[in-house]
């Protein structure tokens, strides 16, 4: 197929360039299944299946991690292979029952567990829920917007270091390969994002695409004084003020012939944003006690963890610097809204480090809000590792938070089904309901206390179940 062509998923028509761009502005929404993590190999990464058009999907063993779709008497089946040994050739199917989903045990050795509760026959799924057959977990996703062109079925095997953002969700994965298009020109770029999202690493793939010989310039525009913001951006000639015994180049003149990234943008003084709005329309800087504009070739990634738009609408950030910055504006979601891209981001971050995990302590890695996000994350795992030595990650090994325990209290976390028989309906119910507790107690015929007290017991927090 040339390179101009690409093959509409969807209608399976060859699309031209134009027809492609205008195929990329068209989107569908169909529910996906995930594979989101395999405890026994967490370096594998994970697999995405959209579940268009499909009548059920067969979960078993294969020697591989792989996928099949059959049409028999106009019946759509999809066949995922798991390389689990605890996974029964025929473990598990998801059937579709008019706009929904079932969950149905088809007579497994182990069991199958549905958000950590054992699955008696069969049961609904909804949004978010998490499969469990053997060591192997998976994600379903109820309604996924998705462009026309992307693939039905997706499988990343292993994290690509080459890759700008890994990723197994369709519309951002749409949008990295256009912010990786844009990358390769010299247009400013702007990153927005929470902490700990990777907006750092995301500009360093924008500098690596854009061959661009010069270094990456990193500065903190949170991190520098009011007093000295001028100076350390734009240079100071010798003598400009006290203290300035030599001549500073600064980190616009730093990055001259490579890329300047400007993190905390939002945290940048007025009149320091001022002068930075003439250094990006005239390409030239004037330093700190100096007469001569010094011409600079550099490109600019910004970013912010604040509603920038906020800030220009309020007046805290200039109107014209945004439209300067914001050529083309990438937003990078927060984990909890990204959950299935955890096995992605543990294969990058396992990479050469021979772990494992229990499922349950996997389980604990997925239902997580985390609110530090990807920082948070390889923070916890890091420890993790540490404490499990040459051993299997387990709960224990794992923040308190995280591995969702009473801060202080000894031993594992109460395992569903086990420990106590509330824990697993209890987990359904806030899920289904996205952590409305008047839904719950209304479902179990309790006052709104008794939820409270069951989830305390569990260390559960209601804003862990409410999605976007």
């Amino acid at each position: 197929m040339p390179a101009s062509e690409e093959r509409d998923v969807v209608s399976g028509e060859t699309l031209t360039d134009h027809d492609w761009q205008a195929a990329r502005a068209r989107e569908v929404v169909s529910p996906h299944l995930f594979v989101a993590l395999e405890c026994s190999r967490p370096a594998a990464g994970g697999a995405r299946h959209s579940l268009a058009n499909i009548q059920q999907v067969v979960l078993g063993r294969g020697r591989t991690r792989a996928f099949e779709r059959t049409v028999e008497a106009g019946k759509q089946t999809l066949f995922l292979q798991l390389p689990d040994a605890r996974v029964s050739s025929r473990h598990a199917t998801v059937i579709r029952s008019g706009a929904s989903f079932v969950l149905e045990d088809l007579g497994s050795h182990n069991g199958t567990r549905l958000n950590g509760a054992a699955l008696g026959s069969r049961a609904p799924l909804a949004d978010g829920d998490v499969i469990g057959v053997g060591h192997t977990l998976l994600s379903f996703r109820a309604s996924l917007s998705a462009p026309c062109v992307a693939p039905a079925d997706l499988d990343c095997a292993a994290d690509d270091s080459g890759a700008l953002l890994s990723t197994l969700h369709p519309a951002l994965e749409d949008n990295a390969a256009r912010l990786a298009r844009v990358a390769r020109s010299g247009s400013p770029v702007l990153l927005l994002g929470e902490t700990g999202t990777g907006k750092e690493v995301l500009a360093r793939g924008v500098h690596r695409l854009s061959g661009r010989q010069g270094e990456l310039v990193t500065v903190n525009c949170g991190a520098i004084p009011a007093t000295l913001v001028e100076a350390q951006l734009f240079g100071h000639v010798r003598g400009a003020f006290s203290g300035a015994v030599a001549e500073s180049v600064g980190f616009v003149r730093g990055a001259d012939g490579g890329t300047l990234f400007l993190d905390e943008i939002g945290d940048l003084p007025l009149p320091s944003q001022a002068v930075l709005l003439r250094v990006l329309q005239e390409q030239e800087v004037v330093p700190v006690g100096g007469v001569r504009p010094i011409k600079v070739d550099l490109r600019v990634v910004a970013a912010t963890h604040q509603p920038i738009d906020e800030l220009v609408a309020s007046g805290a950030f200039r109107s014209d610097l945004y439209a300067r910055l914001a050529a083309f504006v990438f937003h990078l979601p927060p984990l909890r809204e990204r959950r299935e891209d955890l096995g992605l981001l543990f294969s990058a971050w396992a990479r050469e480090r021979p772990v494992r995990l229990t499922a349950a302590a996997g389980r604990a890695l997925l239902q997580y809000d985390w609110p530090l996000n990807v920082r948070e994350l390889f923070q916890a795992l890091d420890v993790a590792a540490s404490l499990a030595g040459d051993g299997v990650i387990e709960t224990t090994h794992l923040p308190a938070t995280v591995a969702r325990r009473p801060p202080g209290s000894a031993g594992p976390a109460p395992q569903p089904g086990e420990a106590d028989p509330i824990y697993g309906p209890l987990l359904a119910s806030l899920t289904r309901h996205r952590g409305n507790i008047s839904e719950v107690a209304r479902e179990f015929g309790k006052a709104r206390m008794q939820v409270h007290r069951w989830m305390q017991r569990f260390g559960l927090h209601a804003r862990s179940f409410r999605k976007p």
